[in-house]
């Protein structure tokens, strides 16, 4: 199926862009937040991996042709999580880390078998309704403590669970 939105690239097209150059992504880690703005929950989605296995992972998406990067994460949050998630996104758009995925395992922690991608990673604050949407099973909620847990991380491929450590540590909720 060819997407029709402004854009998009065909399968075709986006495979051989793949081929030849690192492709712009977007990555949200959402979380809930207390009233003093210390992070209380960190929302994992739920989705069946490429390879058929049950995996957690985060927010994430392509940068469109054209698209503003606030843009992009707020299409990708909307997609992911529903429109009635009411998504913070920050004034600055500073990423707290910028992922590199290879499809070369052991350059970076990060790992994409389909491509070389560059991804720019924020911190997000959900204060609505999230239900998953698109390819999610589900989003579940988890502590800090939770969401670091190796349980947790041995659940979320490619290296996105350094990404998510990253994240905890980038608000002061690893030890």
């Amino acid at each position: 199926m060819i997407e029709t939105m402004a854009g998009w690239l065909a399968p075709g097209e986006l495979e051989q862009a793949r081929a030849q150059m690192p492709i712009l992504y977007v990555e949200a880690v959402p979380v809930r937040v207390d009233d003093s703005g210390e992070v209380t929950r960190i929302g994992l989605l739920l989705r069946i991996a490429l390879d058929g296995a049950v995996s957690r992972m985060l927010v994430s998406g392509r940068v469109l042709h054209h698209e503003r990067v606030r843009d992009a994460l707020l299409r990708h949050l909307e997609k992911d999580l529903g429109p009635v998630a009411l998504p913070r996104i920050p004034a600055s758009l500073q990423p707290f880390a910028v992922a590199e995925y290879f499809p070369t395992p052991g350059i970076t922690p990060y790992h994409d078998p389909r491509q070389h991608a560059v991804s720019l990673a924020y911190i997000v604050p959900v204060t609505g309704d999230c239900r998953p949407r698109q390819d999610a099973l589900d989003l579940v909620w988890f502590t800090p403590q939770e969401a670091s847990s190796p349980l947790v991380q041995q659940e979320m491929p490619g290296g996105q669970g350094v990404l998510l450590k990253q994240a905890l540590a980038h608000v002061g909720c690893l030890s």
